[in-house]
């Protein structure tokens, strides 16, 4: 084995071996000992990675087997390493913001009972990350793609006390099944009709996948192996229907909120996606599907999070919003722009999870946003590291949301897949949405009067149902839910403001930076392909002159305007006129109560789905248990033993003369028998 390849082992076992140090021997090695060798263990893994990366910038990549599990029917199941520039991307991407988490966990966790497993399950979801990210083959994309969904199952429930975080992580683990459904349905026809399970022999059979029809259904075979791909992709990356779990999942604490909602596992359907380049551009009926569904959640969740009160729902649903943006670009064939905003609203958005728990920590734990105000000069690091996460976020220009947003929308523009209309539309009112709720957050947490610290009205009932951190600190019996009268909010420990800093420098600067590499460059010559047919990307091309350029010309397009709008009226509405939304509210209450309901989507899945459920249990007890199982397979044959045994008795009676009797019946037919043979 050579030294690269030991050091591509070296990245995913360093924080599995923190992972299994910290759980299984946690009370032997105390808190600190739990943090120390966790952290260590990603920052080997992160130090290994920037290796790695200038490997590959060197022009080395890999390509190979680690370990044969076992061969069955021709297909060989086997962990194996493919190292190219998308990999080695997403490796820096999930390692950097995953250390930067893991710092934050020693203040923001610091008085939880469960200290160490909460940072070996953190560890335990890095090493599944990357896992999923350095496959070559689809059967260790999707251990990858199980185990994370598995860690942020135990994570999302990690207050395993609260009734609501079991529903959440319920609701998460069955909403991520049906989407991994689909996803072992595209696997299992990649395997059937190529015989293999690696990325490389199965692009290289490609074009006779495009040339193959479904059996029975006329349908192009490629065409459902990349619906079927993306379904396990909409579970992953929350798109419509299947977002339903993402904003239930505040119920974890912060941190993986950041982590897992924000920077790493929401964007492993659209690493999928775009590592699946070479299948999706074979078929544009999939393409038009992953479109409009990008276009529809990102319009439609942004809606939702101008409802939120609660400081960490608002960041879910932008969340839930720039997926969309993701997932738009990859229907116009822009996957290279997906990737880039992948990779700059990680660092954009752990920054404001991050930061939207700092402001719940100097809240005394509460998250409801008409609580708080005027927080800049008490919490002035989380108050600057907040507006520069937010202007990345509504793509100001110079910040990097505003290289990979825009070059998204300007790819919409220029595609002519079907649905790209209405995904134009969805993208560019997007923007506006994006900017009033991102800044009607900062206005309502940083700037205005200070509403914290009185006694506290009751809102109404969507507050206190027990969503985020309210309760991490019951069992201490010390901590109140919110400030007391006269108690003033305070800035975070370092271990929470330093990560804030380090995650604000990428958010402001590294669009600039990367955006031509990306984009125009050879960064992902070889790794993303793209057809002759679809031209989302090439337009842009040839008007790019720059990131100084880019800028000043972001100044005079839509986009631009339609966030200064959005801020502007958010300003107008949140700090001069309060008294306007709440006119609207109630003006437009059905309006506001489908938006309250998050568009009704979970009260149609309770009837439909778990209505549908229990309906089919009830009928499986009533007539297969109760019915089947216990009338005709455990009453039924006692019945019929009983039935034999009383039938028997009619013939043993103990008379000689009946046993005479029958023993002549019994004589005369047996002669009979053998003179009708004769």
């Amino acid at each position: 084995m050579t030294d690269m390849q030991t050091l591509y082992l070296l990245v995913p076992l360093a924080p599995l071996a923190g992972a299994i140090l910290a759980g299984l021997f946690g009370k032997q090695i105390g808190r600190a000992g739990s943090h120390i060798v966790t952290i260590l263990g990603v920052a080997v893994a992160f130090v290994a990675s920037v290796v790695i990366y200038q490997d590959v910038g060197a022009g080395n990549t890999f390509n190979g087997t680690v370990y044969t599990w076992m061969v069955s029917g021709g297909i060989s199941f086997e962990v194996g390493f493919l190292i190219d520039s998308l990999t080695v991307m997403m490796m820096l991407v999930v390692t950097f913001v995953s250390l930067m988490v893991h710092i934050y966990t020693i203040g923001y966790m610091s008085e939880d009972p469960g200290y160490q497993r909460f940072f070996s399950y953190i560890s335990l979801f890095t090493f599944s990350m990357l896992m999923l990210v350095m496959s070559n083959n689809f059967l260790q994309l999707f251990f990858g793609w199980e185990a994370v969904g598995l860690v942020s199952y135990l994570l999302i429930g990690f207050w395993y006390e609260r009734p609501t975080a079991i529903y959440a992580n319920m609701k998460a683990f069955l909403v991520n099944r049906v989407g991994d459904f689909g996803f072992l349905l595209g696997i299992g026809l990649i395997a059937a009709y190529t015989g293999s399970l690696n990325y490389a022999e199965v692009f290289a059979q490609a074009d006779q996948l495009a040339a193959t029809e479904m059996a029975g259904t006329g349908w192009p075979l490629i065409t459902a192996i990349c619906i079927c791909l993306f379904i396990g992709a909409m579970g992953k990356s929350a798109q419509v229907p299947l977002h339903v779990w993402l904003p239930d999942s505040m119920e974890g604490p912060t941190p993986i909120s950041a982590l897992i909602h924000a920077a790493t596992m929401v964007t492993a359907g659209i690493f999928m996606v775009a590592r699946m380049s070479p299948l999706f551009e074979l078929s544009d009926g999939a393409l038009s599907f992953v479109l409009v569904i990008g276009a529809t959640t990102a319009l439609f969740m942004g809606f939702l999070g101008i409802v939120q009160n609660d400081i960490k729902r608002v960041v879910a649903y932008s969340t839930l919003s720039q997926l969309g943006y993701m997932t738009v670009a990859l229907g116009v064939s822009a996957y290279s722009a997906a990737v880039f905003h992948l990779m700059t609203h990680a660092f954009f958005k752990a920054l404001l999870f991050l930061g939207a728990g700092s402001v719940i920590i100097g809240m005394h734990h509460d998250q409801d946003m008409r609580n708080m105000g005027g927080l800049r000069k008490y919490m002035p690091i989380t108050w600057i590291t907040s507006l520069l996460g937010s202007l990345a976020l509504i793509g100001f220009p110079l910040f990097s949301g505003f290289y990979s947003k825009d070059s998204i929308i300007e790819a919409v523009h220029a595609s002519t897949i079907p649905g790209a209309g209405y995904a134009l539309f969805c993208v560019l009112l997007g923007v506006f949405v994006t900017a009033f709720y991102s800044f009607r957050m900062y206005f309502l947490v940083f700037h205005g009067e200070e509403r914290f610290g009185k006694a506290h009205h009751a809102h109404d009932a969507h507050h206190g149902d027990a969503h985020g951190d309210d309760h991490a600190h019951d069992d201490h019996g010390d901590h109140h839910h919110g400030l007391a009268p006269g108690q003033k909010p305070h800035e975070s420990p370092w271990v929470v403001t330093l990560p804030l800093v380090l995650l604000a420098i990428p958010s402001v600067l590294i669009g600039f930076f990367t955006i031509e590499p990306m984009l125009f460059g050879e960064w992902f010559k070889g790794v993303i392909f793209v057809g002759d047919n679809h031209v989302g990307l090439k337009e842009l091309e040839a008007s790019f002159h720059g990131p100084v350029a880019m800028a000043i010309h972001g100044l005079q397009t839509a986009p631009f305007w339609l966030a200064i709008g959005g801020v502007a009226l958010s300003w107008f509405f949140y700090m001069k006129r309060p008294d306007i939304p709440a006119a609207i509210q109630r003006t437009f209450k059905p309006i506001h109560s489908l938006l309250e309901n998050k568009y009704f989507f979970d009260r149609f899945n309770e009837i439909f789905f778990a209505g549908g459920a229990r309906a089919l249990g009830k009928g499986l007890w009533k007539a297969g248990d109760q019915g089947l199982i216990d009338g005709v397979a455990v009453n039924g044959s006692a019945r019929l033993v009983g039935w034999i045994a009383q039938m028997s008795r009619l013939f043993q009676t103990g008379h000689l003369y009946q046993y005479a009797f029958m023993m002549i019946i019994g004589v005369f037919i047996l002669l009979t028998y053998w003179i009708n043979r004769g």
